[in-house]
């Protein structure tokens, strides 16, 4: 599959190159994707301007890719789809599980609101924690 990737502070944006993800494509989603999780920076927005059609597998795909980011403690927001996709999504009510923003610019936010949340929650379980041991 081919992406591009454009690395920011906080996350990565990575826009595959492809106007179709298939079934046939979901080792290289996960070969594309997940390697994400192993650098400093593990945020990751999906952009899919390009992207023109998915089918079930791929999609099914996303979304655990996503729940994967979720569970390391990572964000993993889709953005810019085509009508043709979200009208899948919906078809098949993925478009409710799926982190999806209309705009990378709004991905960006909520990638960052998460980011914050996710350092409030840990000083939060810190304070807890010592307040715990008095």
């Amino acid at each position: 599959m081919q992406v591009k990737i454009d690395t920011k502070e906080k996350f990565h944006v990575i826009t595959p190159n492809e106007p179709v993800l298939s079934a046939t494509m979901t080792d290289q989603m996960d070969a594309a994707l997940l390697p994400f999780l192993q650098k400093e920076v593990k945020n990751v927005i999906l952009n899919l301007h390009a992207v023109e059609e998915i089918d079930a597998a791929a999609a099914a795909k996303l979304l655990q890719i996503q729940q994967y980011f979720y569970e390391n403690n990572a964000s993993f927001v889709t953005c810019n789809i085509q009508k043709t996709v979200n009208a899948f999504l919906a078809e098949h009510e993925l478009d409710e599980l799926l982190n999806i923003a209309p705009t990378e610019s709004e991905a960006w936010d909520i990638v960052q609101m998460e980011e914050i949340e996710r350092e409030l929650l840990d000083t939060e379980d810190i304070e807890f924690t010592d307040t715990g041991n008095e």
